[in-house]
């Protein structure tokens, strides 16, 4: 626990805030801050949840409980996705059966996990649908909507690229929900 001090003067410094601007933010007292981040108390009841909610971070990444930071299982959990170029829904099932077995272990990993496991549900459906019904009117010979076909390929591209640039920025430090959530279906 004498981390979290710690943990919380990074994260605050890393977003660009004073000590005073995190205690204003989060309505908690600034000598309270103070103490926090010199160990000299620990955050009880409320508090770790509004200096968290500030800092935009999950309340379990600064009371680890026994979770450790592990950027390379993170940078492979990203990577898993582009299975789905040799396995179709690769990109749920490999991911998932990662998010599952540390989710609660690695720093990060629970909002990140849920983050991509949604966004990978919602273009998995896309996908499909385009390329279906571009099939379908394809056999029944109602002409060829080639747009159908450039939005499956767009698509694929897109699901190809995102993993490789977000591992990226894992590898430089950067955590967060990079993809966009249409719809939450994982929480």
């Amino acid at each position: 626990m004498k981390e979290v001090g710690k943990k919380i003067r990074a994260i605050r410094n890393k977003k660009g805030l004073s000590q005073e601007a995190l205690a204003e933010s989060a309505k908690v007292n600034l000598r309270t801050i103070q103490r926090i981040e010199n160990n000299e108390s620990e955050p009880r009841g409320k508090t770790p949840h509004l200096i968290c909610d500030v800092l935009d971070i999950n309340t379990e990444d600064i009371l680890d409980y026994g979770k450790q930071e592990d950027k390379s299982y993170l940078i492979i959990f990203h990577l898993s996705v582009l299975l789905f170029i040799a396995i179709p829904v690769g990109n749920i099932i490999l991911p998932l059966i990662l998010w599952l077995n540390k989710k609660d272990k690695i720093i990060g990993l629970k909002k990140t996990g849920a983050n991509l496991l949604n966004f990978q549900i919602v273009w998995s459906v896309f996908t499909f649908t385009s390329i279906t019904i571009f099939t379908i009117f394809k056999i029944q010979h109602y002409g060829t909507p080639t747009f159908l076909l450039y939005l499956f390929i767009g698509l694929y591209v897109v699901n190809i690229i995102l993993p490789i640039l977000f591992a990226v920025k894992i590898s430089k430090g950067k955590t967060g929900n990079f993809y966009p959530n249409l719809i939450k279906l994982i929480k």
